[in-house]
């Protein structure tokens, strides 16, 4: 499996320049499927997805100038027949995964069938940005946020500390970013949450993102991280 979870998108000419190396060629010859569903949980969520898609949103990602570009919309696959989509996600170069709400993104992966059908798509880059990076990993660092957001009655949040652990570490994104919406997104606190995880935590800021190809984990970066590992109460 080939990924590149990012905190921000494709930041920098390190993050474009392993965006390319991962898919074998470049942008402008590949195909991308853009997958919007874990900004809806937020206020202006629709306006917010509409924006990353047509290239505006902050975060570089569908913008590049890809070859072509569609839309997956998770919320939507179990109501369809698999032979209208699975082909799709098989044929394309790469998945690019918005940013947002971290259990809702992990619930619609698990609920549509995706999570399952990822491990297959070797051919595949995923492209995570925030949420979508998080999701990949064994646990979610923004839990207590996302559980805000489940609505009443849902039991989407029981699980909310858990992601989809297709890879073995975590990461914690947006680390020292000015935004007031990420002030708790301190070095210290990324320390104090991941000494109760029993993998290592990747601290990244928004100049940052992990490359992971087969057994390869690379981080590339031009700005700051850090990574943590496991204690041995945790590991």
């Amino acid at each position: 499996m080939k990924l590149l979870l990012t905190s921000s998108g494709i930041a920098n000419q390190s993050i474009n320049d392993a965006l390319v190396g991962l898919l074998g060629k470049p942008i402008a010859e590949s195909s991308a499927l853009f997958i919007p569903t874990a900004i809806y949980p937020f206020p202006g969520g629709g306006q917010r997805a509409a924006d990353a898609f047509s290239g505006v949103g902050k975060s570089p990602l569908c913008g590049l100038g890809w070859k072509s570009l569609g839309l997956l919309e998770l919320t939507a696959l179990p109501t369809i027949q698999r032979a209208s989509w699975v082909p799709a996600l098989q044929e394309t170069d790469a998945l690019l995964v918005w940013g947002g709400n971290v259990t809702y993104l992990c619930h619609w992966m698990r609920e549509s069938g995706l999570a399952e059908l990822m491990p297959s798509l070797e051919h595949l880059v995923y492209v995570g940005v925030s949420a979508g990076s998080i999701v990949m990993t064994p646990y979610n660092c923004d839990a207590d946020s996302n559980r805000r957001f489940v609505p009443p009655g849902s039991d989407m949040g029981l699980e909310a500390d858990r992601a989809l652990g297709l890879v073995n570490f975590t990461t914690w994104v947006h680390v020292g970013n000015p935004d007031p919406i990420f002030e708790e997104h301190t070095l210290a606190n990324v320390k104090t949450w991941a000494a109760g995880v029993p993998v290592p935590t990747y601290a990244l800021d928004d100049e940052t993102a992990i490359k992971v190809s087969g057994d390869s984990v690379e981080v590339v970066s031009e700005g700051h991280w850090s990574v943590f590992e496991p204690t041995p109460a945790t590991s």
